[in-house]
């Protein structure tokens, strides 16, 4: 699960981390009353959407001005003026898509006197199975960009979780950005409290970009993005609290109304799968027959009849879906229960697209006889390799 940078950065404080004074506005006039509670001179508005390269972004509509998400004003009047022209725009970044995110809320925040600008972050690295933090003295710039053409300017440090973090941690990193005197010491605190809030709260992913060194010394997170691990959140229902459905995908939404995995993807075959690895094994057998998947979908081990009639009528609804492959290896899962949903899900949306079924496992036979009583125009496929061909044949002589 996302939240906006401001709702980040009330999490952050929580732990003590410091943030500067900003508060959050739906409406213009909100926007100019939270910035006369603050100091001034310099105030920062900022559109809030789940996506990154909002300063660099644009808005579609030229209402909105030809700057970005993020601008830097020395009044309360250009606050009013410049909230004005953000919410309610779309603004498109490197990661909203083309389509972009129409701004809801903005973020008034106080200037900062900005010295140095410094990137990090805290993940979870899989090939070491540590909290894992990455820096780099390239900050206010794509990560991705710096690692394609400056790697050696991105610095790892690993932190076994059976000892937690230390001050050894915390000065190799402050080392590796240029750190010294003063600096080295608050940002061993920052850090420290970072790793305490992103362990504490089931955190995947915690990225500051920029932290920059201030005028006065302070080391300070002038942004920050936070994931949450979603089967952790129901030990954290005040962060649940911050979940803004508006910046999801209504499909992925809807999805998860049915604890069903689904992620949306580019390509015009549907898959419906049971079990996370068959499904990105069923997604790549799509493309090496020369197809592509519209979307990652895993009904799970144990899924009803309803959950997979959903599954199937999430798929259809994606109007870029050509053709579904069904691919169903039934262990805990019986495969006359899919047959049933498959069939109950098509007849209430009116099957207009190719269907290639695989089946293999518990009750196959009995899945396979359902199938062919229905009356439907179902492709029956014996194998993966058989399902993959015939799936991308059915599209391309539909299309």
């Amino acid at each position: 699960m996302n939240i906006h940078e401001y709702q980040a950065k009330q999490v952050l404080a929580k732990y003590g981390v410091p943030v500067l004074k900003g508060g959050v506005a739906y409406t213009a006039e909100e926007a100019e009353k939270v910035a006369l509670d603050l100091a001034g001179p310099v105030y920062v508005v900022k559109s809030q959407i789940h996506a990154g390269g909002r300063g660099k972004g644009h808005f579609k509509e030229p209402s909105a001005g030809d700057k970005g998400g993020v601008r830097v004003v020395k009044s309360t009047d250009e606050v009013f003026s410049n909230a004005k022209q953000m919410l309610g725009a779309t603004l498109v970044t490197h990661q909203s898509g083309a389509e972009g995110k129409e701004v809801k809320r903005v973020y008034i925040e106080d200037g900062c006197d900005i010295k140095r600008e410094l990137y990090l972050s805290l993940l979870v690295d899989r090939a070491t199975s540590a909290v894992t933090v990455m820096a780099s003295t390239e900050g206010g710039m794509d990560i991705e960009e710096v690692a394609n053409h400056s790697p050696e300017k991105i610095f790892f440090q690993g932190i076994d979780q059976a000892t937690g973090i230390s001050g050894f941690h915390c000065r190799n990193v402050a080392f590796s950005l240029g750190l010294e005197g003063k600096q080295v010491g608050a940002f061993t605190k920052l850090l420290s409290a970072l790793y305490k809030c992103f362990t504490e709260t089931d955190c995947s992913m915690l990225e500051i970009n920029p932290l920059v060194v201030a005028g006065d010394g302070q080391v300070i997170p002038l942004d920050c993005k936070m994931n949450f691990d979603s089967n952790a959140l129901y030990r954290h229902p005040d962060i649940v609290e911050y979940r803004d459905e508006d910046e999801e995908d209504p499909m992925e939404l809807e999805a998860s109304k049915h604890d069903l995995n689904y992620i949306k993807l580019d390509g015009s075959i549907g898959c419906m799968v049971n079990g996370a690895g068959l499904a990105m094994a069923t997604m790549d057998i799509i493309k090496l027959k020369g197809g592509a998947p519209a979307n990652f979908l895993d009904v799970g081990g144990g899924a009803t009849r309803e959950r997979v009639t959903a599954a199937f009528k999430i798929i259809l609804s994606d109007p870029n879906v050509d053709g579904i492959l069904v691919n169903i290896f039934g262990g805990i899962m019986r495969c006359d229960v899919i047959a049933e949903g498959v069939i109950a899900a098509a007849r209430e949306v009116s099957l207009n697209v190719p269907l290639v079924v695989r089946l293999e496992g518990t009750n196959v036979e009995l899945g396979k006889k359902i199938m062919a009583e229905s009356g439907l125009p179902i492709i029956s496929a014996d194998n993966l390799a058989d399902a993959a061909e015939k799936v991308v044949k059915a599209v391309k002589e539909a299309s």
